[in-house]
């Protein structure tokens, strides 16, 4: 048996494979919730109707999305450009403490900013923490070819060292009693709500926003068209003039940025402060997302949905009929598996020799 790449691809094809990917997810999924003694109809049900079923559940659901969305937005333009960025996570972390910095600690400086001015320096120094942590690895590789793979996923258990280090120390809030959290935000610079007695906050405005500019940007600019060039072969690229170099710094600053943005967000619509456990993997949940959506923008938009109502549908199905809730893990990871082996299939035809 042999891969043979197609000479044309239909467009049925490509409608069908993720629907095809959906159905053999399901069948997978079904075997486990027969394993677990539970009814497969009513199990389907409950987890729809946990994510999907109310008012609540949507709201539910887009909160958990908004984090989702960055964090597949920074793997989706680092990925495009072949620099491997699982450092999410902690450029996550980094955002939401420069966040807390500017918003939470600046009152010792003895100088009153007003909301307008405060609010966007929030954010662009939680962009900045994001996209200077991801810089370093990215000239590593681009001057002394050190893997970027190891650089950035090392980051993560470092960053997440210096945020207890912080919040154990100078940004630990005295009111928390002995709980390792940050100090809280400003109640000013929180983020309002969308729908009223719910979570979902305006972040989820800014993550639209975010997805439908990284969009333009690969289909519309030269540095859009200088990313794509180099993920698709980085020599070919320099010999035609592409600055590869200039590039790959440029998607990681972009990269981080977006993940910092992701922990500001969240700080600004959610928690208020920093804590360790903040974020349940966001970062790596990302790069899932980002492939679950072919490394397409308004693609990771859909598929954050998609992992955010698995996830909060699985905790209200798992209450119901007894079913572990790590089901929602694995039908995420089956998922992925599905869509990617769909999407090979779509542009290879497997033949007998």
């Amino acid at each position: 048996m042999r891969l043979e790449r197609r000479s044309t691809t239909s467009v049925a094809a490509l409608a069908l494979a993720p629907l095809g990917a959906v159905a053999f997810t399901l069948a997978i999924s079904a075997l486990l919730v027969l394993w677990a003694g539970a009814p497969i109809g009513q199990t389907y049900v409950l987890l729809f109707q946990g994510a999907f079923g109310s008012t609540f559940a949507w709201s539910e659901t887009l909160t958990r999305a908004i984090p989702l969305m960055l964090t597949g937005l920074a793997a989706t333009v680092a990925f495009k450009a072949r620099l491997f960025n699982i450092g999410a996570e902690g450029q996550l972390y980094a955002g939401a403490l420069a966040a807390i910095a500017v918003g939470g600690m600046h009152g010792g400086t003895g100088i009153e900013w007003p909301t307008w001015a405060l609010f966007p320096l929030m954010m662009a120094a939680a962009a900045l923490a994001g996209a200077l942590l991801l810089l370093g690895p990215a000239l590593m590789k681009t001057r002394l070819g050190v893997d970027e793979v190891v650089t950035t996923l090392l980051l993560n258990f470092i960053v997440l060292l210096g945020v207890g280090a912080m919040l154990d120390g100078p940004m630990k809030d005295p009111t928390a009693m002995g709980w390792p959290q940050s100090v809280a935000l400003q109640s000013e610079l929180e983020l309002g709500k969308l729908i009223a007695q719910t979570r979902v906050h305006t972040g989820l405005l800014g993550a639209l926003a975010l997805a439908v500019g990284v969009w333009a940007l690969f289909k519309y600019t030269v540095l859009g068209f200088d990313i794509r060039a180099t993920g698709a072969n980085a020599r070919a690229a320099a010999f035609a003039g592409v600055p590869v170099t200039r590039t790959v710094v440029l998607v990681a600053l972009l990269s981080g940025a977006l993940a910092g943005l992701a922990g500001a967000i969240e700080v600004a619509g959610r928690t208020s402060y920093v804590t360790l456990d903040m974020s349940p993997g966001y970062g790596f949940s990302g790069i899932v997302i980002a492939m679950l959506a072919g490394l397409h923008p308004l693609g990771v938009v859909a598929a954050s949905v998609f992992v955010a109502g698995m996830l909060v549908g699985a905790d209200s199905m798992s209450r119901a009929v007894g079913v572990p809730t790590y089901i929602a893990d694995v039908i995420v990871a089956a998922s992925l598996i599905a869509v990617l082996v769909a999407t090979l299939l779509t542009q290879y035809r497997v033949k007998r020799r």
